[in-house]
């Protein structure tokens, strides 16, 4: 399944809600995925669920993510996700959270690849839709089957599988091992992304070449910086370069999201949602502590929404005021 640009973003929980999917793909992102949705938690519409995730199925190179461990539960949400317009289901074996893996579901089942592939079997006959796959390297350094599995898998139907260069143990220690994704790309025909420590063109460039990858993917790189993978594409792959905000544009950008996760979660959630993406931005404009802290303790958003142009103002022109 082609991906144009190969540059997508990851998913990753209480980050990739729908106004920053959005915001990051209008840019240009090849592909966008939801934050991981325990699969019968979706079926059964349980409130948690519902509340986190307008998970974008009708929008176009947007991905849903499910996870879970029981291939009932696993094919049924793929169908509720299919009818109502997911144009691909990707199937989480990568999440290393404990309260993940302690359920048997993530990254967990990279310890039992014959009941790994009975799920991705169900997935794949219960949609028509492309399915894909999000796995690490392993469960920890005994056990590297990262390959294995992705060559069973592309035997049942997947049509991309994308690698964290880190086994579950690792967690996010350490540097994610980009060649040990090579040994996957030679076992499948499919797609191979290459995913973890991938933050700019640099990283993502080398990346590629270490491990044969077709694309790769791009989480904490963009925080703070939606438009990252537009620029990572256009130094790669020759796309349209994105036209990075800077003075008022970047206000007014950062003052859209900020509007739309308030729209999106309600005030009273949105205003304690928003402060982590307001921190990333103020993180890449260098914000003075003073500044900083007005905008993220301020209780009304048109107090924030008044604070960002002095934010997000220029650091060389501070420092030249």
């Amino acid at each position: 399944m082609p991906l144009s640009p190969p540059v997508l973003l990851a998913p990753m929980a209480g980050i990739t809600d729908r106004p920053f999917r959005d915001l990051v793909a209008s840019f240009g992102a090849g592909l966008v995925v939801s934050e991981m949705v325990a699969s019968q938690e979706m079926v059964e519409a349980k409130a948690s669920v519902r509340a986190r995730a307008e998970l974008g199925y009708d929008a176009a190179r947007t991905a849903v993510q499910i996870a879970g461990r029981e291939a009932h539960w696993m094919a049924e949400a793929a169908r509720i996700a299919e009818a109502q317009g997911a144009r691909i289901i990707d199937i989480n074996m990568g999440c290393p959270a404990k309260k993940v893996t302690n359920g048997y579901s993530g990254s967990a089942l990279m310890r039992d690849p014959d009941h790994a592939l009975r799920l991705i079997e169900a997935v794949v006959g219960a949609v028509n839709v492309p399915v894909t796959l999000k796995t690490r390297l392993g469960w920890d350094d005994a056990c590297l089957n990262a390959a294995d599995l992705a060559r069973r898998a592309e035997g049942a139907g997947v049509r991309m599988v994308t690698i964290h260069g880190r086994t579950r143990c690792q967690f996010y220690k350490g540097q994610a091992d980009w060649a040990a994704i090579r040994a996957v790309k030679e076992a499948v025909t499919i797609p191979v992304i290459a995913n973890g420590d991938i933050t700019d063109t640099a990283s993502a460039a080398r990346a590629l070449r270490l491990s044969g990858a077709d694309g790769v993917m791009v989480g904490r790189g963009a925080q703070g910086r939606p438009w990252a993978l537009a620029r990572i594409a256009a130094d790669i792959y020759g796309t349209a370069p994105p036209d990075v905000p800077q003075g008022p544009a970047l206000v007014a950008l950062v003052a859209g999201h900020y509007e739309a996760m308030l729209s999106f979660y309600g005030r009273d959630l949105g205003l304690r949602v928003a402060r982590k993406h307001l921190g990333w931005y103020m993180d890449v404009a260098e914000t003075p502590a003073d500044l900083r802290r007005l905008v993220l303790t301020a209780h009304d958003p048109a107090q924030v929404i008044a604070h960002l142009p002095d934010a997000l103002e220029p650091r060389q022109r501070r420092v030249a005021a």
